[in-house]
């Protein structure tokens, strides 16, 4: 008995499509799950590394990105009259704010945006601000290397950065713009270490979340794209051997 295959173009076209679709999701899946890899070997190597003591020299972005996890300490003074406020930034399930302060390294022009902590909103008065101690004169703080403040859906035209605005998220290069202050290519995360660290239960809390390291996640999706792939092409397959040998 020949065994017969019935070829049929439409379902041919739409399983070269899912394939396709397949194996280009989950080449994109694996490629994130690789970020994550690489993000957990530089946040470890950071954990393990000697503070890097800030200084005036203008970074690149592509020294920041050397540098970020990296315990980082820096003497200066904040400039607290160019404070933004990060709005949607929720902890432990509370609506709140991250502080975002420029901070003037000592002796130069030269700044650093200092994520100060995160400050709970106000639910009867949502532009109301709650105190808290932005410390004056020069100090050294520490805090951790990181590219950005983060990003949140944003619907609408942001509007421009200010004083003292509440703002849905903040660029680096937007924020130098706006100020007219020299800034490094990236945020500081201010930790808890030294005499300005509030005491518990002051604010700012300075209780950062950890980076998303979930690289195993993303390979699960990549093998469920991949199997979705194989499927598409095993039922072209099969249906068409089966349509052929089911004829006179």
């Amino acid at each position: 008995m020949r065994i017969r295959f019935h070829f049929r173009w439409i379902p041919f076209v739409v399983m070269l499509l899912l394939v396709a679709l397949g194996v280009s999701l989950a080449q994109w899946q694996q490629r994130r799950g690789d970020e994550k890899v690489a993000r957990a070997a530089r946040l470890e190597a950071g954990n393990l590394a000697a503070p890097l003591a800030l200084t005036a020299a203008p970074m690149l972005p592509s020294d920041a990105q050397a540098i970020e996890y990296r315990r980082v300490t820096v003497t200066g003074h904040f400039v607290p009259a160019w404070t933004v406020y990060l709005d949607n930034r929720p902890y432990k399930g509370q609506a709140g704010f991250h502080v975002l302060t420029p901070f003037q390294i000592d002796g130069s022009a030269m700044h650093v945006l200092v994520a100060q902590g995160w400050l709970p909103r106000n639910n009867a008065e949502r532009t109301r601000i709650p105190d808290y101690p932005t410390p004056a004169g020069t100090v050294t703080i520490s805090g951790i290397a990181r590219l950005n403040a983060g990003h949140v859906m944003e619907l609408g035209t942001a509007p421009a950065l200010a004083p003292h605005a509440i703002v849905q998220n903040a660029d680096i290069a937007q924020l130098a713009q706006a100020s007219g202050l020299a800034l490094q290519p990236f945020i500081l995360e201010q930790t808890v270490e030294g005499a300005t660290a509030p005491a518990s239960g002051q604010l700012p809390v300075r209780d950062w979340p950890a980076p998303d390291l979930g690289a195993d996640k993303h390979r699960g999706y990549a093998f469920q794209w991949y199997a979705l792939a194989l499927m598409a092409f095993l039922f072209f397959v099969f249906t068409g051997f089966r349509r052929a040998n089911k004829q006179p």
